[in-house]
Order: C-alpha cells, then sequence, then structure tokens
C-alpha cells in the first residue's frame, strides 16, 4: 500500500479525535484521546517522505512517539490521580458549541488550503493539521480546568507537527522544534502539580524542613 495514501488516511483518525476531545468531559478520556492522536502524528514524518526515510528522521520520530503516546499521559495521569478532579464542569463554551466550533475550523482550514494553494498531495494534511491547532486553542480559552487546558496545549502541539511533516518532509530540523515544544508541556504539568501543593498547603518552601523540632 503506498504510503501516501497512508499519510492521507492518518487524518482522519486526527479530525475525529479532535472533535471527541471538544465532546468530552472526563479529563481521563481526554488524555487518552491526546495519546492516541500523538501516536499517530509521530509516524506521520515517515509516510510523507517520497524515498525511504532516513535514520535521523527515524530516531526522531520514535522520541516523538515515546513522549507523546507514552510519557505526556503518562505524567498527566500520575499528576490526575493526585489531584481530586475527573470532569471539567461548566466549561466558558458549551460541547454542543464546541463541536460546532470545531467543525467550522475544519471547514475554514479546507478554504485556507485552497487559498493558499497547498499542494494537492499536502491539502488534506494541511487542513487536518490547521484544524487541529485550532481545536488545541479552542481547548485552551474555553475550558476551565488546567488539565484541560494542557491536553489543549498538547493537541495544538500536534497539529504543528503534522504541519510541519506535510509541508516540510524529511526536514528533520523542524521535527526537533516540535519535540523542544513536547518538553515544554512536561514543565507546564509540574506547574500545576506545584499550584495544586501550593493551595494545599500555606508554602512549599523545603528550607522550612529545618526548624521542625523532634
Amino acid at each position: 500500500m503506498d504510503a501516501l495514501f497512508l499519510a492521507h488516511a492518518a487524518v482522519v483518525p486526527v479530525i475525529l479525535i479532535d472533535l471527541a476531545l471538544l465532546a468530552s468531559s472526563r479529563l481521563v478520556t481526554c488524555i487518552r484521546l491526546a495519546a492516541a492522536q500523538g501516536a499517530v502524528i509521530s509516524l506521520t514524518p515517515l509516510l510523507f517522505e517520497s524515498g525511504p526515510p532516513a535514520a535521523h528522521t527515524v530516531i526522531l520520530c520514535a522520541v516523538a512517539l515515546v513522549l507523546k503516546a507514552v510519557v505526556f499521559p503518562l505524567l498527566l495521569q500520575r499528576t490526575l490521580r493526585r489531584v481530586v478532579v475527573r470532569h471539567e464542569i461548566e466549561p466558558y463554551l458549551g460541547y454542543p458549541l464546541s463541536i460546532l466550533m470545531g467543525i467550522l475550523g475544519l471547514l475554514a482550514s479546507m478554504w485556507l488550503a485552497g487559498r493558499l494553494g497547498v499542494p494537492a498531495g499536502s491539502s488534506q494534511a494541511f487542513s487536518a493539521s490547521f484544524a487541529t491547532v485550532l481545536t488545541g486553542l479552542l481547548l485552551i480559552v474555553t475550558r476551565k480546568k488546567a488539565f484541560t487546558q494542557v491536553i489543549g496545549y498538547l493537541t495544538a502541539e500536534n497539529g504543528i507537527f503534522l504541519l510541519t511533516s506535510a509541508l516540510a518532509p524529511g526536514g528533520p530540523l523542524f521535527i526537533e522544534l516540535t519535540i523542544l515544544l513536547d518538553v515544554f508541556v512536561a514543565v507546564f504539568v509540574m506547574g500545576i502539580a506545584i499550584h495544586h501543593i501550593s493551595r494545599q498547603f500555606d508554602c512549599i518552601d523545603t528550607d522550612r524542613f529545618c526548624s521542625l523540632k523532634d
């Protein structure tokens, strides 16, 4: 089966996951959806290359796969167990309206691909990637829970990763830059954990332990 056909077929689950993220209120489900989307998108650079993929590209895709599909979901789930919250309650924008906005974003992405003259071989991936970025931004600005906002950032970064894979195949530098964005996600999640600890205790300064007496 042609690799380019597989690359175009991969955008279908990406779009479906975008809509599922906008429709879901369960944080655990959102984490699993983001992990599945990250796993699919991590493999797209291998599919968009015209010839055999370079070893450097294979290594970068493997790193992205481990980060997006394993490390970040586990990190989020571990933090979620410490923070007693399971649902996104009363978001700024309701779920039906969020889905409608996501569909409109996809249509706008398809229109933009035509206006920018994106090559026919990359137009589907461009539309899906731009719609994924819009979905991530929509999650960030319309959800109240910091966890959902982190998932929104992950989704937007997935869109950027797919965009670089479609428009710059064989460009490992762009993939490296998107992996650098993944590293920021880890810092973001750590910030949520520290913020939760600071809300539970008056101070998180470890030097205060020196003042404890037996």
